[in-house]
């Protein structure tokens, strides 16, 4: 997994503590506990984690330069809202990297890294929502099919992009809006083919297969997208 470089100004318990709060926040924002485009404040944060300002300011250094939050000038800093436009390109971009990055594993995964990425199958398969066909939530990280398979690309370039750049704001809109519904047992099944693909050395099968899956989220989380505004907008007083 990606960490930050350690500042010098900052004792190991306090990256420590910032690191726990940036990973609360980081969760609450992507499963929509901090809702896109909600003004979040220090003393906010402080009292509902209970934690001294220096941490909180380093954790929110990390959720601005992973996308999460933003400051907007005479507001202060909120969680991150895409446009439409914005949702779109996202999604065009992940479209053409993630269908390279499995065309890629293809050709250099090992034997061992394809285990590992059935095993994170096996685990995600036994995951109580998913049983139950109401969600499909992946951890970040190695504990994520689509940064293993990015990872196992093998390009440093591409990692760098798909697993640092635009991770946490993929995973983001990923999550809540084509985690639910019926979409959950189908990206899994497509999940296998995926592995099914790249474990045979298909290159060109699995670039194909992850192209399409992608494509599938993309239009469940514009549609449901599209319908959250229109919800918002019907709230919003004339």
């Amino acid at each position: 997994m990606n960490s930050v470089a350690p500042q010098q100004d900052v004792f190991p318990e306090v990256r420590t503590l910032a690191e726990r709060v940036f990973q609360q926040l980081q969760d609450a924002i992507v499963r929509g506990e901090l809702a896109p485009g909600s003004k979040i404040t220090e003393p906010g944060l402080s009292r509902t984690y209970g934690i001294s300002r220096g941490p909180l300011r380093e954790a929110m250094r990390r959720l601005e330069a992973h996308r999460l939050i933003e400051r907007v000038p005479h507001v202060g800093a909120r969680v991150v809202k895409l446009s439409m436009k914005e949702l779109l390109e996202l999604f065009d971009v992940r479209e053409a990297l993630e269908s390279m990055a499995a065309r890629l594993a293809a050709e250099h995964m090992t034997a061992g890294e394809v285990a590992g990425l059935r095993e994170v199958l096996a685990m995600h398969e036994r995951q109580a929502d998913l049983r139950r066909g109401e969600a499909y939530y992946q951890h970040e990280g190695d504990l994520d099919f689509h940064f293993r398979i990015v990872q196992g690309s093998h390009n440093t370039m591409l990692m760098g992009m798909l697993c640092d750049d635009l991770y946490y704001l993929v995973r983001l809109y990923r999550t809540q809006f084509s985690a639910s519904g019926t979409r959950p047992q189908r990206a899994f099944v497509e999940h296998h083919r995926i592995v099914d693909a790249i474990e045979a050395g298909d290159a060109e099968l699995a670039e194909l297969l992850m192209r399409r899956h992608v494509s599938a989220s993309r239009s469940l989380v514009v549609e449901r997208y599209a319908a959250s505004l229109e919800q918002q907008d019907s709230k919003t007083p004339v």
